[in-house]
């Protein structure tokens, strides 16, 4: 594999019974890039991360560059937002041991501000549960680079965040990528969004629809033909989005 290309998905196919859940899916990302995948409901987008995990059975080839480490943040964290646990307290589940060096390194990373007293006063001591759809997924953020991976696979970033925060996490995912050199890999239904903050992406439908920049990927015509008419002349129309 080239040393750029930190991915390299080859003829990939799931079948679940009778079932065609993926069919023939190329692609290949390249270290450093935020990479996308768009696509309608029941198009395969969270089967194809369960089966880069390996976490189910697939006919072809997925080849991660050696030695990678991979982090993901699920769509939907089952979480008891009545239990009492702190965000120190669930950040600290990742570690071996109360590290909040690391901790404050990686909430900075995500963009909250202020001192380490600041954090631990208005955030760290602060419930799970009282958090606002936008913290709370920088702190699943947070979680998942506990792990310093190389790679962080999300799916559907701003599920459960507010308009006003959607924008927020997207700038987030990029600063990481400016900062670390963090590849991101995230299924979106956000297609302004991704039109914005992406280098690559894969639209989907079961098969490639398309594949390339976002100019040429979110054309009216290819995001007619994964949505509908209706996405086509939305397209169009904010076609600087």
């Amino acid at each position: 594999m080239e040393s750029q290309i930190i991915l390299k998905v080859e003829n990939l196919s799931v079948k679940f019974e009778e079932e065609q859940v993926l069919d023939n899916i190329s692609f290949s990302v390249k270290k450093g890039d935020i990479f996308a995948v768009v696509g309608p409901n029941g198009a395969g987008k969270t089967t194809l991360f369960r089966a880069l995990f390996n976490f189910i059975p697939y006919k072809g080839k997925i080849e991660w560059q050696e030695g990678i480490k991979k982090s993901y943040v699920p769509q939907r964290l089952t979480i008891d937002f009545y239990f009492p646990i702190s965000v120190l307290e669930f950040l600290t589940l990742k570690l071996k041991k109360e590290d909040r060096e690391a901790i404050f390194e990686v909430l900075k990373n995500v963009g909250f501000s202020g001192d380490e007293h600041h954090l631990e006063k208005h955030l760290l001591d602060k419930k799970l549960g009282s958090l606002s759809g936008g913290e709370f997924q920088k702190i699943l953020i947070a979680f998942a680079l506990l792990d310093k991976p190389d790679v962080l696979l999300f799916d559907e970033p701003t599920s459960g965040v507010d308009i006003g925060s959607e924008k927020t996490i997207y700038h987030t995912l990029a600063d990481l990528r400016k900062k670390t050199g963090l590849t991101v890999i995230f299924i979106s239904h956000d297609i302004q969004m991704v039109y914005q903050y992406v280098d690559s992406v894969l639209c989907l439908n079961k098969e490639a629809v398309c594949l390339g920049g976002p100019s040429q990927a979110l054309s009216a015509e290819i995001l007619e033909k994964l949505y509908g008419k209706e996405a086509g002349v939305f397209a169009h129309e904010h076609r600087k989005f």
